[in-house]
């Protein structure tokens, strides 16, 4: 009897060990596809803002952006995962109560020389679950691409770009997006898919570069009002906002905590980074509504193609902060109110004298704040943060406009005093010759189109 009990639990322990075995590669393999589908983001964001361009500048855009990604992934390896964990509960770095920050904590982890930042064999998430961070700071700096096309230096823009992507959203993320975050446990901001941290700071922040940018040759008139200068080719905008859309489900999937990963909460069940639980199935409830309510909202208020697209994309935006706790069809509702509001919201900056060429401000800034608010109505009382030691937090409307006011600033603040900076030493806006002629001609020294672009068939013969 004790030989077969003996037996039993040897066999026990082995299925134990084959399950953590499965978990880990699970959760490695989780990571790893969701960072292709996030750079299909990037891809989506190219064809997007060239096609928003006029011939002219298809290249120049198409360009920076590439540029914004290759500059972003470095510096956010050598400075910007450390600081995500270093500073969570704020300055100086103290380590916070679930002992997983604090700037001993990240010394250990997230140095670049350290065994974690490299090809450690024996550790399994690593490099993959710093790679889909990477992928949202990347992200961040896409967002703000798209706003200051057609007249930005293009080293400007990419100092703009680490700034932002390896420093302002990753602040933001350390505070709002950490079990150790000071606005996590302080308040209880909950942004399950960074609708505040990510869309929200990078929004505003491009507001802040463009108020110093300045609007577009020929965009406004003497008298205030402005004209619409389109882009040279709207299906490859269509397109690339549907492949924006289709690298969202990699961003949010990389949301998720899954068994197996490293700083996992439970053993056998998917959460959110707070500890709270979330299932895939309620991603592809929320997402699905989300992006159908944004469409339809768009619609009815504009009947506008352009908008339609960037309905969709905010539909997205306006839920992901409660994706992990809505109803389907509450998600449906909050994003058509996003849909219907885009427009209106854009006029009001336009009207101003803001010169946004793709709506980035309205469609990630705006709708960000929107979302974080909608979470903090219809989710006042559900619990922010699970598995932390103390006393739990729970998600407020006053928790979540706290944590809109710091995201709007750790945005706009930095993004307009960069650009300031920029401004001041002839960084910033390329000169109005340049401008004039375009950037191609005179920054990339090629043409999108050296044919020209047929306009219509040829006569039938």
């Amino acid at each position: 009897m004790e030989t077969q009990l003996a037996t039993l639990a040897s066999q026990l322990d082995t299925l134990k060990a084959a399950a953590a075995v499965t978990n880990t590669m699970f959760a490695e393999t989780y990571y790893y596809l969701s960072i292709p589908l996030m750079i299909l983001i990037h891809v989506g964001f190219l064809a997007y803002e060239m096609g928003a361009s006029r011939t002219k500048n298809v290249l120049s855009s198409g360009v920076k952006n590439i540029l914004a990604f290759a500059f972003v992934l470095p510096t956010f390896w050598y400075f910007g995962w450390w600081l995500y964990w270093g500073f969570p509960t704020g300055w100086p770095g103290a380590p916070g109560l679930n002992g997983i920050s604090g700037i001993e904590y990240a010394n250990s982890i997230a140095l670049p020389w350290v065994e974690y930042m490299g090809p450690n064999i024996a550790d399994n998430a690593s490099g993959v679950f710093w790679g889909a961070f990477a992928m949202f700071a990347a992200t961040t700096a896409s967002i703000m691409s798209g706003a200051v096309i057609e007249r930005i230096q293009t080293v400007g823009f990419v100092i703009l770009a680490i700034v932002l992507g390896s420093f302002a959203w990753v602040v933001a993320a350390a505070w709002g997006w950490h079990a150790d975050g000071w606005l996590v446990q302080k308040w209880g901001v909950h942004d399950f898919g960074a609708a505040g941290l990510v869309h929200a700071v990078a929004g505003f922040f491009a507001l802040g570069v463009l108020i110093n940018l300045g609007p577009r040759i020929g965009k406004f008139n003497s008298d205030g009002s402005s004209n619409h200068i389109p882009g040279h080719n709207m299906p490859l905008t269509a397109v690339g906002l549907m492949l924006i859309i289709a690298g969202f489900w990699g961003f949010l999937m990389a949301c998720v905590i899954v068994p197996g990963e490293a700083w996992s909460w439970y053993g056998d069940k998917f959460s959110t980074i707070y500890g709270t639980p979330i299932t895939l199935s309620a991603l592809a409830f929320n997402i699905l509504m989300g992006m159908a309510g944004g469409t339809i909202g768009a619609w009815v208020m504009t009947r506008d193609p352009f908008w339609m697209m960037s309905g969709m994309l905010a539909g997205i935006i306006s839920t992901a902060s409660g994706l992990d706790v809505y109803w389907p069809g509450l998600s449906f509702v909050i994003a058509m109110g996003a849909g219907l509001l885009l427009a209106p919201a854009a006029g009001f900056l336009e009207r101003r004298g803001i010169d946004d060429a793709v709506g980035a401000v309205t469609v990630h800034g705006t709708i960000g704040i929107y979302g974080m608010l909608a979470l903090g109505i219809f989710a006042s009382g559900y619990p922010a943060l699970q598995g932390a030691a103390g006393e739990v937090p729970t998600v407020s409307l006053m928790g979540q406009i706290v944590g809109s006011v710091v995201f709007i600033l750790l945005g706009l603040v930095p993004g307009y005093l960069v650009s300031l900076v920029l401004n001041m030493v002839s960084m910033l806006r390329v000169p109005k010759d340049a401008e004039e002629h375009g950037l191609d001609l005179v920054k990339v020294a090629s043409s999108a189109y050296p044919e020209g672009i047929p306009i219509s068939a040829p006569p039938a013969s």
